[in-house]
């Protein structure tokens, strides 16, 4: 599925995103705006930042996995 295509499903969720530079960032999609799309980023202690990428730069996004073991690992 095109990546446009799985924003709505996303909005609220934490993505990674594959930006067509081989690059690649994480956060909550917050939403789209301008053919942007809003990401809260972590940045350190309790700093987030509210980032905009334009949809020429994105190559795909993917919501997270389930953490495969709901068991404590200690």
């Amino acid at each position: 599925m095109p990546w446009q295509q799985k924003i709505n499903f996303l909005i609220g969720q934490p993505v990674g995103i594959s930006l067509a530079n081989g690059q690649g960032t994480s956060g909550v999609l917050c939403g789209t705006s301008d053919n942007k799309l809003l990401v809260i980023e972590y940045l350190y202690q309790a700093q987030f930042a509210l980032k905009q990428y334009d949809f020429h730069m994105i190559q795909d996004i993917n919501g997270f996995p389930p953490c495969q073991n709901p068991e404590p690992l200690y």
